[in-house]
């Protein structure tokens, strides 16, 4: 008998038939309510109450989650309960909220397993209450009656029809667009109860049975590689029709076995996180079927976490990011990076794939793929946006990756041209033609390819047609300029300016970077002061001293990280200044105003520190924000991609928000593609997302720090010398050039 009698022991015994979901992991987010928190302690997706003299175990009003006693691994959640007549008590589980993954909820019942050490009887069971996203409920449905007696140390699965679900509120309802699910006093037996709550999720009660088959076959090929506090455990599977999960199995004597986690269908990684170094940890890993019967075991791979040096744990966190653009994070038809996974695996984003494209050369130029593998990645990229629609020459937001229609995300009005987004496109592939720039057919004609597309692009007509001083952000062929969002700076955009002087065939006035990019005007001042709420620094340069750092160029202290990156990692801004400031050194600045307040924390935030710290664009406990370091947008989430795309600015700052991102918060942040979206620790939530715009300025950012690679090879074209001539860029004095390392300007120069 294989070594899995500890935690699985209990997990297994008496398990019913299971019936779940299709294959694909989109299609496993349309049945999930719960399968596993993030965090070890309370799940932020929950919440309980109760009413004296009733008793609910909810320490910070969160439900408890439970480590030792589980159907799906690592966790469950633990109702512990004592009803009394005359209080209440309730137990809420939310659905987990996605970017771009509005509910959708497929299937006609209720499904849940349970589980207690004590025997509960129908009678003590409590009630279930369903709600929706638009907060309309239904009646109490008494547990019991479809569970029936629970036995003591038995997992027993509940189905209740939905239909079952009346309506109590004004509304009717609507489960496929489910929120909650409640847990609620029932029969106030004035006893202590617990019941352990695993694999919420709707489905269809009655599905056909599979055929007579053989075992689902094992995954193949286990490989398994340590790093300091994980291990990366990968393999091969052709995800089988009745595919339900992966488990994944460690040892750590080599022979006792013990569930770690589960992996959903068409991902074939999982990220082990050991915690500690010198952990010699063994793995196995089985395929689960619809009716959760296990496969064959795998064959075996063994890995040791180690110490490792800085320069090590640099090359661990590219290799992982980068891993994004080219598993899950790519659309298998095109290449192109999807939005955020998981979200909808549809949605694919032009201003990402553009970064995409540089952290595909890194991972060339670091060899975790051949150069025969990113040349073909990109071909394809470059073959699909040849395709895709183009708004004189400008490609939209958002795409579908398979019929590359333009998808209009933000609504109605967006459905033209992003010349913003295509800025960031052109960046990358611009180094990538640089990079390929090799003799073979291919190579060559990948060269010719993107030169064409380069050369198409009108930035011109984004004047409003080419007859304003300033470049406009969106145009639809249906809605004109009816966004009217004008490009003005200081922020993420200053490489559409560049660019757009740049162009060999559309290009615009080189004035325009003075009245548009930087402008004067009525226009561009009220456009600064809209966004930031101050006047400080409405005028392009700013001038005043913010966490004792100066800030010349930017609005108010300087906004969200991300404008000294998208820009910048292309776009070498070492030992060269306009007539405003070197934006290396204004980079710099700003980012150390960002370190600066996180480390003052004037909100009080838990966790934040001289290692806790990156205020940037990304979603939080409520939706999407670009944070900053001011009172008004910052709520405590922190963003690992504001600090760890920060290392050419702040580089010792930086090494030390990966160690805490990666030694402290691993085992709730760390996943199969580095840091998560996001996190905020004073409401102890973790995003389940990884973003398209996060890990790419990771690895890219960290390579420019380390190499210089992705600078070298953009400044290297030789539309952008000219361009910064006609803007007015000069070399910095000696002292300033020799601090900034060395400037490409001057080496292309």
């Amino acid at each position: 008998m294989r070594g899995v009698l500890g935690r699985i022991c209990f997990v297994l015994v008496c398990l019913f038939s299971i019936q779940s979901f299709a294959v694909s992991d989109g299609d496993y987010f349309n049945h999930i309510v719960f399968d596993n928190s993030l965090t070890p302690d309370s799940d932020y997706y929950t919440a309980g109450q109760s009413v004296f003299p009733s008793l609910l175990e909810a320490p910070a009003g969160r439900l408890p989650v439970e480590d030792h006693v589980f159907l799906s691994p690592p966790n469950a959640i633990r109702l512990k309960w004592q009803s009394v007549a005359g209080g209440s008590w309730d137990a809420e589980v939310r659905a987990v909220s996605m970017r771009n993954r509005p509910p959708d909820f497929r299937g006609d019942t209720l499904m849940f397993w349970c589980y207690s050490p004590q025997a509960i009887t129908a009678g003590e069971m409590p009630n279930v209450i369903l709600l929706d996203s638009n907060f309309d409920f239904s009646v109490a449905l008494p547990l019991g009656e479809f569970l029936k007696d629970l036995p003591a140390g038995r997992w027993v699965e509940a189905r209740i029809p939905l239909a079952r679900f009346a309506t109590a509120s004004v509304q009717q309802l609507d489960l496929h667009l489910l929120h909650s699910i409640y847990f609620a006093q029932n029969a106030a037996d004035n006893k202590p109860h617990t019941l352990i709550v695993d694999e919420i999720r709707i489905d269809q009660d009655s599905v056909p049975e599979p055929e007579q088959s053989s075992p689902l076959t094992p995954p193949q090929n286990v490989q398994a590689k340590g790093y300091e506090r994980h291990v990366d455990v990968r393999w091969d599977s052709e995800d089988p029709a009745d595919l339900l999960h992966y488990m994944i199995y460690r040892a750590t004597d080599g022979k006792h076995f013990r569930p770690v986690g589960i992996q959903v269908p068409g991902i074939h990684r999982f990220a082990d996180y050991t915690g500690i170094p010198s952990t010699k940890a063994t793995y196995e890993i089985v395929a689960v079927d619809r009716e959760y019967r296990q496969s064959a075991f795998s064959n075996t791979a063994n890995a040791t976490t180690h110490v490792m040096s800085d320069d090590e744990l640099l090359t661990m966190l590219q290799e992982e990011t980068f891993r994004y653009y080219w598993e899950a994070g790519a659309h298998p038809d095109s290449g192109m990076t999807l939005e955020n996974y998981p979200g909808d695996h549809r949605i694919v984003a032009t201003g990402a794939t553009g970064f995409g494209i540089m952290a595909v050369i890194v991972g060339v130029e670091r060899h975790f793929i051949s150069y025969q593998q990113g040349l073909e990645r990109i071909t394809e990229i470059v073959s699909f946006l040849e395709k895709a629609p183009r708004y004189h020459g400008a490609w939209s937001h958002f795409n579908d990756g398979g019929t590359a229609d333009t998808l209009p995300l933000f609504g109605m009005f967006d459905n033209g041209g992003d010349i913003v987004e295509t800025a960031f496109l052109m960046e990358g592939l611009l180094a990538a033609r640089q990079y390929f720039n090799g003799t073979t057919p291919a190579e060559h004609g990948l060269y010719e390819r993107i030169t064409h597309l380069w050369e198409a692009v009108d930035w011109d007509w984004y004047r409003h047609g080419g007859q304003n001083d300033a470049l406009y952000w969106h145009w639809s062929p249906e809605w004109s300029w009816h966004i009217d969002h004008r490009l003005t700076g200081f922020n993420e955009a200053m490489i559409v300016y560049l660019l757009a002087i740049a162009s060999p065939t559309h290009g615009i006035p080189a004035d325009l970077y003075y009245t548009g990019w930087a402008g004067q005007s009525a226009a561009a001042k009220q456009y600064r002061a809209g966004w930031s709420g101050t006047s400080q620094g409405d005028t392009y340069t700013n001038g005043h001293i913010y966490e004792g750092v100066k800030l010349d160029v930017g609005v108010g202290s300087g906004g969200p990280l991300f404008f000294t990156q998208y820009s910048f990692m292309g776009f070498d801004p070492r030992g060269i200044h306009d007539r405003y400031t070197d934006y290396f050194e204004n980079n710099r600045s700003l980012t150390l105003i960002n370190y600066e307040y996180c480390v003052r924390n004037p909100g009080k935030f838990k966790g934040y520190g001289p290692d806790d710290w990156g205020l940037t664009a990304s979603d939080d406990m409520l939706g999407y924000l670009a944070h900053s370091p001011d009172e008004a947008s910052d709520n405590g989430t922190i963003t690992p991609t504001g600090a760890l795309a920060s290392f050419p600015y702040t580089p010792k700052k930086s090494m030390d928000a990966l160690k805490f991102f990666y030694r402290d918060l691993g085992d709730r942040l760390w996943g199969i593609y580095g840091p998560r979206d996001a996190f905020n620790l004073s409401h102890n939530w973790f995003s389940p997302l990884y973003m398209g715009l996060d890990q790419a300025p990771i690895t890219v950012m960290v390579e420019n720090e380390r190499t210089g690679l992705i600078w070298k090879l953009f400044m290297s074209n030789p539309e952008i010398r000219p361009m910064l001539d006609k803007i007015g860029f000069q070399p910095d004095n000696e002292s300033r050039v020799a601090s900034a390392k060395k400037s490409h300007w001057l080496i292309f120069r």
